[in-house]
């Protein structure tokens, strides 16, 4: 009996506090959050809160951007190629080859973002141009940059499909030169990759030979032919090699 009183006095003292915590609970007042469409008397709002649309819009597709109009694309799908190659799995991690590819296309594009900074942002900072001309005084840099590595199939391929454009580097629009552009860069890229797989496959042949020749058909090539690969990349300077070749294949 004591026990059934003791348990309805902790109900009793947990609906109290459940009770007290609900009536506080309504007497703080919550934020709201209204949406909806007003008249605005000044255009400055307007103008104010489409810039800030805009700012966050370029800011979503910076990765993309970043991926799709620099030297970014080419350089991250060498390292991979070559980390394949190698037959390490996961060395070096992908984080490290993401921060290496970030560094080399801050090397590769510094001429062009410097041209860019020069002669479109500083004047647009300095309110010696409008916003439009700042836009098209920036875009020149990157268009030169892509043109140089684009081929011209490609690049007359996606010119041809879009109806009313010009031949010409000066008259290509940026729509046409990014597809262009990204195809070129996957075909350079694959072709680099090729080249530096082939001593590995080379490697990777000779050991398994050496292997079936001995009766050793149970063991993994892959696994006897790792150190051989990692010992003749040290032997050579294979990083060095490697990303002097990538930054000298844009013309560096």
């Amino acid at each position: 009996m004591n026990m059934k009183k003791i348990s309805l006095y902790l109900v009793l003292i947990a609906l109290a506090f459940f009770a007290g915590g609900i009536v506080q609970a309504e007497a703080i007042p919550l934020p709201s959050l209204q949406l909806g469409m007003e008249d605005v008397d000044d255009p400055g709002k307007v103008s104010s809160a489409l810039q800030i649309l805009f700012l966050l819009t370029i800011l979503t597709l910076a990765p993309s951007i970043l991926i799709m109009t620099t030297s970014f694309a080419r350089i991250i799908i060498v390292l991979s190629f070559l980390r394949q190659a190698m037959g390490t799995q996961q060395t070096p991690p992908t984080q490290i080859l993401i921060g290496l590819g970030l560094f080399l296309t801050l090397f590769v594009m510094g001429p062009t973002w410097s041209e860019i900074n020069q002669n479109a942002l500083q004047p647009y900072l300095n309110e010696e141009i409008s916003q439009m001309d700042a836009l098209k005084l920036a875009e020149a840099p990157i268009k030169n940059f892509m043109l140089k590595q684009t081929r011209e199939k490609d690049l007359s391929l996606f010119v041809n499909m879009s109806e009313g454009q010009s031949t010409s580097d000066a008259e290509v629009e940026i729509q046409s030169l990014i597809p262009a552009f990204i195809i070129s860069e996957l075909k350079t890229a694959f072709q680099i990759g090729f080249l530096i797989y082939i001593p590995f496959l080379i490697l990777d042949m000779v050991v398994a030979s050496i292997l079936l020749s001995m009766g050793m058909m149970m063991l993994p090539p892959v696994l006897i032919s790792l150190p051989f690969k990692l010992m003749l990349f040290v032997m050579v300077d294979g990083w060095y090699l490697t990303v002097g070749s990538l930054v000298r294949s844009f013309g560096g």
